[in-house]
């Protein structure tokens, strides 16, 4: 008997005339861990799709077997009986998988009845039984649950629960961690360790975080422009890879900035900042939620401040209180102003020293602007003395600082790939001349030669204008890369630690920031 789970032989994909997939060749066992790495567009969500079927309009061609059967000549109602019950799809984002209107529960007994044939009762004892064998605490509750209700660790849990509920022979996770932060990421891969320990099914992990693949597969295949151009066990790839691409994604992973903060004026200093919300406490009474306590620390000119933690310890919120998007308590002061003194007006003014670059660039720019006007918008707001000639020199020479040429100024957003917006975000950001830059999880979405550009970028930005930066992010590789300084929040929004970057990474390269 045969132990091969999957077997493909030169498969490729259309979609009308293009091709995408080009003679993809690969063969899986049974229990095997096996990841399919690459940069983004490099084939690899569409060799997986391609598996079960997921695209009815892109032609395959070539040979795919699962467990003996030939996918290509099933129809759809036999596929249907695949689909779900022996191959089942972990996907990157829950919040989009996951039907907004129906809690967790009832969405994990669906499939329990639909491929198990489980009753009402017994589905609903069983969903409440994977929801706590995935970790999540209180099931009993949680399985009532909407899935805005959860967390992002949460959803990717109860996304999990869902695709193991009928026991499937192979598992598909494309890129369910890459937007978690490491403490979230490594939970989640120890479960899918521990999830096929107990059941022996096949994963086929796809990822461009070779860190984690590193963690946790058997065998490797490295895609390119829709082809395999390097498979091999896990160890011997990351230890002897033979391809020139491979070398290249290897090479990709950042390396620790180890220099010493400059000695430039104070550009800002913080103080006992503090933010809270309200909550309710009972029928006519609420308590004040704290989301930061007590952070204090100073940036100079041209230093960067790297600030990690786990979700929900107060980074993202820290980066909205430096710019005084929400109502904080304590000290701000930005080049030597008080922002919790100055008037509305003299905020609009002072706003141009500090800037903010997001984590998605996609919904960070107005997909009806052009370049021209998204780039241009803060000199209209910030600089309204600057005329139009002037404004469209700045235009251009920001763009060419960032690496984007001056004929993309009359495109829209959707026509750029997540680096080229990434960049467009940053222009915008930099066009009035601030004297700090917030940067919140710009890099989480990109793949490591993107992330590597990026930072890079940055780098080169920094030096050349004296830019101080407040890099928020999960990724210690990235902030290793980057930072002069440290500050660790811990859920509340302590600091549980702020010093030299050397020194912070030391204490927290393999604690629970750190991927498994």
């Amino acid at each position: 008997m045969s132990n091969l789970l999957l077997e493909i032989n030169n498969l490729s994909s259309f979609v009308g005339q293009k091709q995408i997939l080009s003679d993809i060749s690969l063969s899986m066992k049974k229990g095997e861990k096996y990841a399919l790495v690459g940069e983004s567009g490099s084939g690899k969500t569409m060799l997986a799709q391609s598996i079960v079927r997921l695209q009815p309009d892109i032609k395959l061609s070539g040979s795919l077997k699962f467990n003996g059967v030939d996918i290509l000549s099933l129809s759809n109602k036999e596929l249907q009986k695949i689909r779900g019950k022996k191959i089942a799809f972990v996907f990157q984002e829950p919040m989009t998988a996951l039907n907004p209107v129906q809690t967790v529960g009832s969405q994990i007994v669906e499939v329990l009845s639909l491929h198990l044939g489980l009753t009402k009762k017994d589905a609903w004892k069983k969903a409440i039984d994977l929801l706590n064998r995935t970790g999540i605490k209180n099931s009993d509750e949680k399985v009532h649950s909407y899935p805005f209700q959860l967390s992002g660790g949460q959803r990717q849990r109860a996304m999990i629960a869902m695709a193991v509920a009928a026991e499937p022979e192979l598992l598909i996770a494309d890129e369910p961690t890459t937007a978690l932060d490491v403490a979230v990421q490594g939970q989640i891969m120890a479960l899918l360790n521990d999830i096929q320990r107990q059941t022996d099914m096949g994963i086929l992990y796809i990822s461009h975080d070779l860190r984690v693949v590193r963690n946790f597969a058997d065998t490797v295949s490295v895609m390119k422009d829709g082809r395999i151009v390097e498979t091999a066990p896990c160890e011997k790839l990351f230890s002897e890879p033979k391809h020139e691409y491979t070398q290249m994604l290897l090479n990709a992973v950042p390396e620790p900035l180890n220099a010493a903060p400059p000695q430039g004026e104070t550009v800002l200093s913080v103080k006992n900042l503090g933010v809270s919300v309200k909550q309710k406490s009972g029928w006519f009474s609420t308590t004040d939620k704290p989301l930061l306590q007590q952070v204090q620390f100073e940036l100079k000119q041209g230093e960067t401040l790297g600030v990690i933690g786990a979700s929900g310890s107060g980074k993202s919120t820290l980066a909205k209180a430096l710019l005084k998007l929400i109502d904080f308590s304590g000290s701000l002061k930005i080049c030597g102003n008080d922002w919790q003194a100055i008037d509305n007006k003299q905020l609009l003014k002072n706003r141009q020293d500090i800037q903010i670059v997001f984590q998605d660039p996609f919904s960070a720019l107005n997909p009806r602007m052009t370049i021209a006007e998204i780039v241009g918008e803060a000199v209209d707001i910030l600089q309204p003395q600057t005329s139009k000639e002037e404004k469209y020199n700045k235009i251009k020479q920001i763009l060419n600082e960032v690496g984007l040429p001056e004929s993309i100024i009359n495109r829209y957003p959707h026509e750029f790939s997540g680096g080229q917006r990434q960049r467009i975000a940053i222009a915008r950001a930099l066009i009035v001349q601030p004297k700090i830059l917030v940067l919140d999880e710009p890099t989480s979405a990109l793949d490591l030669q993107l992330q590597k550009q990026l930072i890079d970028l940055l780098k080169d930005l920094q030096q050349k204008h004296r830019l101080a930066m407040i890099f928020v992010s999960h990724d210690l590789d990235v902030i290793a890369a980057l930072s002069h300084k440290i500050l660790v929040l811990e859920t509340g929004g302590k600091v549980v630690d702020y010093g030299m970057a050397n020194e912070v990474l030391k204490k927290y390269a393999k604690n629970s920031f750190q991927a498994a």
